[in-house]
């Protein structure tokens, strides 16, 4: 493992050897401990910190392609599981998974990792998770790449999706996300390519959330979405648009257009960040799965714009 300050790192929890098989060459893997919850960590490569973050309801496996081509970068691609998902422990109590506690947790990831300069990617709740935990810590972040993801409120008016309207009916909600396993068992649903999410990729998505006793994250993640302009997450998200528009440094977004939950909002995200390059794609919700080559060029890019502007900086 990587010196990067090991100290208080715990044995990361086993995984089957058919997963570990499909993770990019070299990948480590580690827990750290966040108060009484235990964080799943995968870490690969050294240099400038890049912290990747997933959404509801996958994992850190869905950036094993964005790792594998960006192997030999000078990168140090750190990519935790979300409490609640992945191999991070799975609190069961609904009430636990709010968009500020989710942001909490991640701070506290991110100060025990010491990480500084760091490029931030993220999609789906990854994104405003991890932007309100870095809106307290502006200093350390250098760049950003946003796929599909929210960067703010809802506009007055805004009607829920199915999805997400579906996640309030009563009884309904629970045999749906807790006994059918939804949403983690048709994530090829919201792909451009249904074949990208298929056979052993599927079955790896499903394998964390197995048990119906830890599938209580994907039902409450749902219900972190806001349903009206005085649900609790709106004025997390209100924080993360200020920091957004706000940020000056190396940016830029990748878009999967075919996505049928948050497709239509990457021009929303522009206006968010208008100097960010964009690079629009034909791919679907999990991007990650369908067009890592060019998320993997987006990072570079931002790296290496803050490289600059950080030796910029030291030459004056």
């Amino acid at each position: 493992m990587p010196d990067h300050g090991t100290a208080g790192r715990l044995q990361a929890p086993e995984i089957p050897e058919w997963i570990s098989a499909m993770l990019a060459p070299g990948t480590i893997r580690y827990a750290v401990r966040l108060g009484s919850l235990r964080m799943h960590v995968m870490e690969l490569g050294e240099g400038r910190p890049v912290l990747m973050l997933h959404g509801n309801p996958t994992w850190s496996f869905l950036y094993r392609k964005v790792a594998s081509a960006l192997t030999g970068e000078p990168l140090r691609l750190i990519m935790p599981d979300l409490i609640g998902l992945g191999f991070s422990d799975k609190p069961r109590d609904l009430g636990q998974h709010t968009l500020l506690a989710h942001s909490r947790w991640l701070g506290q990831l991110i100060d025990a990792l010491g990480l500084d300069r760091l490029v931030f990617v993220g999609q789906d709740w990854g994104g405003p998770i991890g932007l309100h935990a870095l809106s307290t810590r502006a200093e350390r972040v250098a760049g950003t790449v946003i796929l599909n993801t929210v960067l703010g409120p809802p506009r007055p008016g805004f009607r829920p999706t199915l999805f997400h309207r579906s996640s309030r009916l009563p009884v309904v909600s629970d045999a749906l996300f807790r006994i059918g396993g939804f949403p983690q068992n048709v994530l090829a649903l919201a792909q451009g390519d249904r074949r990208s999410v298929a056979g052993r990729v599927a079955r790896a998505y499903r394998y964390p959330l197995r048990r119906l006793r830890d599938r209580a994250a994907p039902l409450a993640m749902a219900r972190m979405v806001p349903d009206s302009l005085d649900h609790p997450s709106v004025a997390v998200l209100q924080q993360c648009r200020d920091f957004v528009t706000a940020f000056d440094r190396p940016a830029a977004i990748v878009w999967g257009e075919r996505d049928p939950i948050l497709g239509r909002l990457r021009r929303r995200a522009e206006r968010f960040l208008p100097h960010a390059r964009v690079t629009s794609t034909q791919a679907g919700h999990f991007l990650q799965e369908e067009v890592p080559d060019e998320i993997a060029a987006a990072i570079c890019s931002v790296a290496e714009q803050a490289e600059n502007s950080q030796r910029a900086g030291r030459s004056r």
